[in-house]
């Protein structure tokens, strides 16, 4: 069993009368984002897949553990840092920063290793996709990061991009290289900023209709989506800036549907913080204000966003977080910690999973850390010790929910559904009724009510992020965030009085949002 954490708990002011409308945007600018080491780790719900074992074959299903040491054939620590990632066939190829042997303050460019696998679990080294040259981009002493690869289907070419820059991070520009094959090696094409702007951390996306993407950090301006060119080697045109001055990097994108999902980190050096993500449309915009994607204080669970990685099996299309627990005592060793994403609307959800299993071909996972279908079961408020309720014992849509003492009664118990992965409806078991937001808000600070039960309606749906220890045979802690709103279950007014009402908050790491299910 892994070993988890407790996060740090905020004092947040009360929540006024009349809620007024309010952003979720981090603000304040930080420095360039790489992570510590630490105790934990961080892909949508609605499907699932990789195993850990032999080359998946139908019904095979196989657990992972997040953040636990991970190899290739030899026993050689995976050198996927920054994962950049691309599928041929049955066969996914996987790029990354080789840290090997790296110490603190040395982070200069040795190659670019290029691993095959069929499972996304078991990883073979292929050899050198990108290899350091005399002098040049490529040369020693140079910072060549984050390789990201695409095959454009109409030249037949792999394409990578990176990031490029010297030592001092002041040429801030992307280079390109192309192969005839996943693993290469590459010919280098040479470097450039896209559009004459900066670019820093970076990354591809590559949509439905074969277009392909720029995504970077233009430090002084803020996100750029910049399209390619139809041969995908140069930058044809800009698509969207997202604002300046909020301090953003470590870009990743997945699309679901109509929607686009774009994940970023804070800037803050080495340093962990809460990852967020925004939503759009369309690629130009108009983008959302932007949201945690995982418990507030987690720090992402110590994790820094990599990459996103979907795979489409016959239950649907799982999007794996892929993110780096950043080392800097032993960078060849950080960490690579992937997790699943829950996707649904406009609601991004990761939890934590100390270990969870999937069947590749039914594209489904469970996770050690999920609390499982119950019936009968008591969600308690960490900070009050009250349990959640159904005021007045109400068995109509206009109870509200409340905190009351823990008195066993029927309007305090709660029927578990698992929906899919880590998210349940959530039944009293007084009125058959399920849990949702009042009159189906997506508003935050409104009350919780109980509503008729619609198994797939992301409003009566909840996902369970354990944000404290766990272990299968005891209570675990649970920040519970609703798919319809992506706000998390809150005691408002961060009240302790019985008969305070229950309703919705953005996650802010509050013990108010942290509740035991037993």
């Amino acid at each position: 069993m892994s070993t988890y954490f407790n996060r740090p708990r905020a004092h947040r002011r009360a929540v006024p009368e009349v809620i007024p409308a309010r952003s979720t945007a981090p603000v304040g600018q930080r420095r360039r984002g790489r992570w510590v080491p630490a105790l934990l780790a961080l892909v949508t719900v609605f499907a699932g897949l990789f195993w850990a074992g032999e080359p998946a074959q139908a019904g095979t299903s196989a657990a992972f553990t997040p953040g636990a040491a991970w190899t290739d054939q030899n026993g050689h620590p995976l050198q996927m840092h920054g994962l950049g990632i691309v599928k041929a066939g049955g066969t996914w190829y996987a790029y990354g920063e080789d840290k090997t042997g790296e110490a603190s303050g040395d982070t200069s460019f040795q190659d670019i290793p290029c691993y095959s696998s069929t499972n996304l679990s078991t990883w073979t080294y292929q050899g050198v996709a990108l290899a350091r040259q005399a002098a040049g981009d490529l040369g020693p002493n140079r910072i060549v990061e984050r390789p990201k690869v695409v095959h454009n289907a109409v030249t037949g070419k792999y394409v990578m991009y990176m990031h490029i820059d010297n030592t001092d991070y002041t040429e801030r520009k992307v280079g390109v290289a192309v192969s005839s094959t996943p693993c290469g090696p590459y010919t280098y094409q040479g470097s450039f900023n896209p559009l004459g702007f900066q670019s820093l951390d970076m990354n591809l996306f590559q949509d439905t209709d074969g277009s392909a993407y720029l995504l970077s950090d233009d430090r002084p301006d803020g996100t750029r989506i910049d399209r390619l060119s139809a041969d995908y080697l140069s930058v044809a045109g800009a698509v969207a800036l997202l604002p300046a001055g909020i301090g953003y990097e470590s870009p990743a994108m997945a699309k679901a549907g109509s929607t686009y999902y774009l994940l970023l980190s804070h800037q803050s050096g080495w340093g962990t913080n809460d990852n967020v993500y925004a939503t759009a449309a369309s690629l130009s915009g108009t983008w959302s204000a932007f949201k945690n994607f995982a418990p507030a204080g987690t720090n992402t669970y110590n994790t820094q966003t990599a990459n996103i990685i979907p795979v489409t099996g016959s239950a649907g299309t799982t999007y794996i977080y892929a993110g780096d627990r950043w080392d800097t005592a032993n960078l060849g060793t950080s960490p690579l910690v992937w997790l699943p994403l829950t996707i649904s609307g406009t609601t991004v959800n990761v939890g934590w999973q100390n270990s969870w299993t999937l069947d590749v071909a039914a594209g489904t996972w469970s996770g050690t850390s999920n609390p499982g279908a119950a019936a009968g079961s008591y969600l308690t408020n960490r900070q009050s010790s009250l349990a959640m309720d159904v005021s007045g014992a109400s068995k109509d849509t206009s109870g509200r929910i409340i905190q009351w003492t823990d008195h066993h009664g029927l309007n305090q118990q709660w029927t578990l559904t698992r929906v899919a992965g880590n998210v349940y409806t959530l039944r009293n078991v007084n009125s058959g009724l399920c849990l949702a937001p009042s009159n189906d808000s997506i508003a935050a600070g409104v009350q919780l009510g109980q509503s008729t039960c619609d198994i797939a309606d992301p409003g009566r749906q909840w996902a369970f992020d354990a944000v404290g220890p766990y272990t299968a045979a005891a209570d675990a802690d649970y920040e519970l965030v609703n798919l319809g709103s992506g706000q998390a279950i809150d005691v408002l007014n961060n009240s302790t009085a019985i008969g305070a009402a229950v309703g919705q908050w953005p996650t802010d790491g509050g013990a108010n949002q942290d509740w035991v299910l037993s």
